[in-house]
């Protein structure tokens, strides 16, 4: 039905109005997104009287027929009920011949199953005559022989016995098909002894000419038989006879516990001759099913590979019976040599296998894996791990102990990780199934002798104790610390917890050594794992610089410990400042032209950092040590001269407010007796010499004044003392 057509602004397509899945909330929905609801209500309401316009004019249209409808009906009941007879009389004949054609389609069907019965029931039997009649084909063949000859198919000629025995198999494939076919068969179950009968007599048969062929090198009987025994589908029958008869033998002349350990190269010269075994003895199997490279490819007999299942499961049987004792991982060496070369008789062993398909069947077979899972190498290695794991821990149970002459590093510990490493990847100890876990010792190697240098460096010392001079300091620099020396030696070597200059210089040393030594190690690693084909080197190299900055954290400890240590053993001499006072009161000395004795002791330490440093780190590291220590010093040393200079200012002021109250008294001068300096001027310039002769040392020394926090400062503090010493002359 076709609905009038409106105006073209409406907001809708009338023929929406047609669709079976009308629904009016969508219309409504759709329709809002274009206009408006108001606007969308007058153009329904527009169409609305369109389809009512066009509705009266159908009905206007057609009124005439509307009208005299009823009237065209009239006598329409009697030409009905008169068709309503003859119409029961067809459907009778009709329902008559459906029956008569469904009796004749029933009678076809079950004549089609009978035919088809009959025919399964044929082939049944054709199936049965063929299993007797091909049971009865070998019997007579297998007779016609026996009375020739007592002993069955074993004749003058064993390539004519060859020959028939593979028509004997071709014939007993056949019987076996036909045999699975007719399975369930009553007539079967009768023929099957004889079934049996024959399958054994060709089995007999066949080995014997087997072995016959073996024994003559006869190539012709080999390939006859070979071809006979996959027609029968019985290949692995073959290279089990094969490996009873031909390789087990060999197997136990060669593989001897006795004449190996008779020998000390006795297990490599028995590998030797299990791998002459198959250029030896399997030449004939090899040429025949295609192993040989001289093999005709016409006359090759596949589906066989007697290296992997008859002559490898032998010898495997044979190590694992007789030789169990290879497998002992007691003594690491011994197992690592015995290892060694039955992996290198493995691989030669699949060099002669004949393709690549022939390796990856002996990879798969259960007794190459039963091999591999024999060799107990998680047990080596953990005694490896305790062998060089071990020794490192006694090294470090020892300390920081020498290295020996001639060696790159200077502390022992140092000397033993390094061996410890390499011995993880030498040539004795490596086996690469357990690369992974040497790897992972590696690693681990680098962080205990990180952890041990930071117990080390954040150990507490035993505190020492160091008493105070209670002697006068000499008065000039000529009259050098003879008692100091002592107190030098023993704060050097310090209470047995504490680390001298030289450790720690050692220690600081070693550790660039080793962060130096990690891309010879990474080379070594990579060799190894290129080896197993590994080659996600960015992995080990990543490792490895993680174990570097280990070895790095340990580096600002260090440097913190060798300050502390240097600034200590600064500062005990330059507490001596304090004592200057007491060399001029009252002592009637001459002016000081020269540094205090002291200081020579305080710089030492300092001097003796360079000497032992130099050749061992880098010259901007010594210089890192001395400018900190050197501020520290600083720091500290003016504290003291602040309250030496303190305490002589208070004392001079004392001084001169005890004689203005005696009025004139008579007092004990401070001064010369010629009006020279008095005491407080000569303590000034005492400790102005010297601070300028510590700025002098700290040149020597390869800095430069500016360099160290706090010396400006107490330049400055020293010079104002300076100018009034000069003042009070």
């Amino acid at each position: 039905m076709n609905l009038p057509k409106g105006p073209d602004s409406l907001c809708f397509d009338k023929d929406v109005f047609m669709k079976d899945d009308f629904d009016v909330d969508q219309f409504v929905a759709e329709c809002r997104k274009q206009v408006q609801l108001e606007e969308m209500r007058e153009d329904l309401e527009l169409y609305y009287k369109l389809l009512k316009t066009a509705m009266v004019e159908l009905i206007n249209k057609d009124y005439a027929d509307f009208v005299n409808l009823s009237t065209n009906l009239v006598g329409m009941d009697k030409a009905l009920n008169q068709l309503s007879v003859p119409l029961g009389q067809l459907r009778e004949e009709v329902m008559s011949l459906r029956s008569s054609v469904s009796e004749v389609i029933q009678a076809i069907d079950n004549k089609l199953a009978k035919q088809d019965d009959l025919q399964k029931k044929k082939v049944c039997v054709l199936r049965l005559i063929q299993v007797v009649g091909s049971v009865e084909k070998i019997e007579k063949i297998l007779h016609s022989q026996n009375s020739k000859e007592s002993n069955s198919l074993e004749i003058s000629s064993p390539l004519l016995a060859g020959q028939i025995l593979e028509r004997i198999a071709t014939e007993f494939n056949q019987l076996q098909f036909h045999a699975v076919q007719s399975k369930g068969m009553p007539l079967l179950d009768k023929v099957r002894p004889r079934i049996a009968g024959i399958t054994s007599m060709l089995q007999q048969s066949l080995e014997g000419l087997l072995i016959e062929g073996l024994q003559t090198s006869n190539l012709d009987i080999v390939r006859h038989c070979l071809r006979t025994y996959a027609t029968i589908d019985k290949t692995r029958d073959a290279e089990t006879l094969v490996g009873q008869v031909l390789v087990k033998p060999y197997m136990d002349q060669v593989i001897v516990e006795e004449l190996v350990k008779s020998n000390p190269n006795g297990l490599q010269l028995m590998y030797s001759r299990l791998l002459e075994f198959v250029p030896h003895h399997c030449r004939l199997l090899k040429e025949v099913t295609g192993g040989a490279i001289s093999s005709d490819k016409a006359d090759i007999v596949p589906g066989y590979d007697f290296l992997v299942n008859s002559v490898w499961p032998e010898i495997i049987r044979g190590i694992e019976e007789r030789m169990a004792y290879l497998f002992s991982a007691g003594n690491p060496d011994i197992f690592y040599e015995r290892y060694s070369a039955s992996m290198e008789f493995v691989r030669r062993f699949e060099r002669q296998c004949s393709s690549q398909a022939s390796v990856k069947r002996l990879r798969v077979h259960p007794s190459y894996t039963s091999f591999h899972n024999k060799w107990n190498l998680p047990v080596y290695f953990q005694l490896r791990y305790k062998e060089i794991a071990g020794s490192l821990e006694n090294t470090i149970s020892d300390g920081l102990g020498a290295a020996p002459a001639g060696s790159v590093y200077h502390l022992q510990v140092s000397e033993v990780l390094w061996s410890c490493l390499v011995r993880c990847w030498s040539d004795n100890v490596y086996l690469s199934p357990l690369a992974h876990r040497f790897w992972k010792l590696t690693l681990q190697l680098y962080s205990r002798y990180a952890k041990f240098l930071d117990e080390v460096l954040t150990k507490t010392p035993t505190p020492e104790v160091i008493k105070e001079p209670t002697r006068p300091l000499p008065s000039s620099a000529s009259s050098t610390s003879s008692r100091t020396s002592v107190d030098e030696a023993g704060s050097e070597s310090g209470s047995p917890a504490s680390l001298s200059t030289k450790q720690l210089v050692y220690i600081a040393a070693d550790i660039q050594k080793l962060q130096e030594q990690i891309p010879e190690l990474a080379e070594m690693v990579r060799k190894r794992l290129e080896a197993i084909g590994f080659k996600n080197f960015a992995i080990v190299e990543d490792a490895l610089e993680d174990s570097k900055a280990c070895l790095s954290g340990s580096i600002p400890t260090l440097n913190t410990r060798m300050t502390q240590h240097l600034t200590e053993r600064c500062c005990r001499f330059l507490k001596s400042a304090s004592e200057v006072p007491r060399l001029y009161r009252r002592t009637n000395k001459d002016l000081p032209v020269r540094a205090s004795a002291y200081m020579d002791n305080a710089l030492r330490p300092l001097h003796q950092l360079l000497t032992d440093s130099t050749g061992l780190v880098t010259p901007s590291t010594a210089q890192d040590w001395l400018r900190v220590t050197l501020s520290d010093c600083t720091q500290r040393y003016y504290e003291t001269i602040s309250e030496v200079l303190s305490s002589v200012k208070k004392m001079e002021e004392s001084l001169k407010r005890l004689k203005q109250a005696r009025k004139g008294a008579s007092t004990t001068p401070t001064a010369g007796a010629n009006g020279g300096p008095t005491d407080d001027s000569k303590i000034r310039l005492q400790l102005a010499l010297d601070v300028e002769y510590l700025g002098e040392q700290i040149q020597k020394m390869g800095l430069r004044p500016t360099d160290i926090s706090m010396f400006s400062t107490l330049m400055e503090l020293v010079q104002d003392a300076r100018e009034l010493a000069e003042q009070n002359q």
